[in-house]
């Protein structure tokens, strides 16, 4: 996910380049989403990692 919110970060800004400003704007906003989505649900796979205690012990 954060693959795609880098992807669509390079698309604003070449389209910005270019004056493209609607298609910026709309990449930078579908950007910013993905990356919070990912923040999220990387702080959430860091909850569950720690509550289970760190995986399994032998």
């Amino acid at each position: 996910m954060l693959y795609w919110a880098l992807v669509f970060l390079v698309i604003a800004l070449i389209a910005g380049l270019f004056g493209f400003g609607g298609i910026a704007s709309a990449s930078a906003g579908i950007a910013q989403i993905l990356f919070f989505i990912f923040l999220v649900l990387l702080v959430v796979s860091l909850i569950m990692y720690f509550v289970r205690g760190r995986g399994t012990r032998v």
